[in-house]
């Protein structure tokens, strides 16, 4: 009788097969958080998420004198013109010394003495090599976002998944994914640039497990500080300046953040001076999944939409687009979040689209969320 465990020239040449598609292609990054992004992209069914931005109307009492990328405002018509033709490779490390600044848990990368125009198609390239699709791409705005994106390095890494996986990439699914937006601010010496991480988590609907939806998970601040370290190196960084250890060096105490009562806008307080206020408040507004449609750094606004999650219902699938501001019955709000500091302490005040107080339910409830994120 022929043995059922016979070596036979096919299953030979199948399990080499399985070998060589059974290596993990997930990579473990500086901050020991595995990533695969490259496997999942474009291979994934498209999620009902991320519109486009569009343009808020400008107030002219309020015209950004340098807090925005845009192309009028570069350096000169070369440039302007670099930027709108892709623009040529930037020898970053040769303008100035790259470092990761943090505070808290919000980091942020400070590139001296390049313009957010000659870093736009720079960062754009990291994001396509590490194998995202830009949903948003407004250099006028000065802000990208991927689309949603699954890890595939939180596939368990069995030989027989990891090597069907492969195979028919479908077959198997982690039930989350991921979304980044990066966002791009001049500064008197440069260009700052914030990455912030928004995550869904597909769940049951009921014990019989028949149906699911999508559902917001917390933001993870170690992947947010792992490509901001990968983007260092990618911008010319020598990889022992963007180690951990060394971002990691200078830590300091989060913000506390407390909600004001009694005024005649809804606010809240943080106890920190302005530049550093704008910048978490910039961060905190994006891992909270608004829509930043503008800012005006030196008038101290953000001009952002809103969309009440208790008229929005998140087993429509429409939910995830009314929510991030693209068409739906539920329409969402535009507000401004001014920012004011004075000395240590810095105010932030919700504000109709037209500037005036604004104390209702959902001005409460971004005050609530924001001191979430602030505290």
């Amino acid at each position: 009788m022929k043995s059922v465990y016979a070596v036979t020239p096919l299953r030979l040449a199948t399990l080499a097969l399985a070998l060589v598609l059974g290596g993990c292609s997930s990579t473990e990054g500086l901050f020991g958080s595995k990533v695969d992004y490259k496997a999942g992209a474009g291979k994934t069914a498209p999620l009902e998420v991320p519109p486009d931005l569009t343009q808020l109307a400008k107030d002219s009492r309020y015209q950004p004198q340098g807090g925005v990328v845009s192309a009028a405002a570069s350096a000169g018509p070369r440039g302007a013109a670099a930027a709108a033709a892709g623009g040529p490779s930037v020898a970053v490390s040769q303008r100035g010394d790259l470092r990761i600044e943090r505070q808290g848990q919000a980091r942020w990368l400070v590139v001296p003495g390049v313009t957010p125009e000659q870093l736009w198609p720079r960062v754009k390239g990291f994001w396509t090599q590490n194998g995202f699709a830009l949903e948003v791409d407004d250099a006028a705005v000065g802000v990208m976002e991927t689309g949603w994106t699954e890890n595939r390095a939180k596939l368990p890494n069995d030989l027989i998944r990891n090597s069907l996986g492969r195979v028919l990439p479908r077959l198997f699914d982690s039930g989350e994914r991921d979304l980044f937006r990066t966002r791009l601010e001049r500064t008197e010496s440069g260009t700052e640039i914030f990455v912030s991480h928004r995550a869904l988590i597909e769940e049951y609907t009921n014990e019989r497990k028949e149906n699911t939806v999508w559902r917001p998970r917390p933001a993870d601040p170690q992947l947010e500080a792992e490509f901001l370290s990968r983007l260092m190196l990618n911008l010319g960084a020598r990889e022992d300046v963007a180690t951990p250890a060394r971002v990691a060096a200078t830590p300091e105490a989060p913000a506390r953040a407390r909600s004001l009562t009694g005024r005649a806008t809804a606010a809240l307080e943080v106890d920190e001076p302005f530049e550093r206020a704008w910048r978490r408040v910039g961060l905190a507004l994006d891992r909270s999944g608004f829509s930043v449609e503008d800012r005006d750094r030196a008038g101290g606004l953000y001009y952002v939409r809103y969309v009440d999650p208790a008229t929005a219902n998140a087993e429509d699938p429409p939910f995830w687009r009314r929510w991030f501001g693209g068409d739906g019955g539920n329409a969402p709000l535009r507000y401004r979040i001014a920012v004011q500091g004075t000395g240590d302490k810095t105010t932030v005040s919700v504000l109709t689209s037209a500037g005036q107080p604004e104390n209702g339910a959902n001005a409460q409830r971004i005050v609530g969320q924001l001191v979430n994120e602030l505290r």
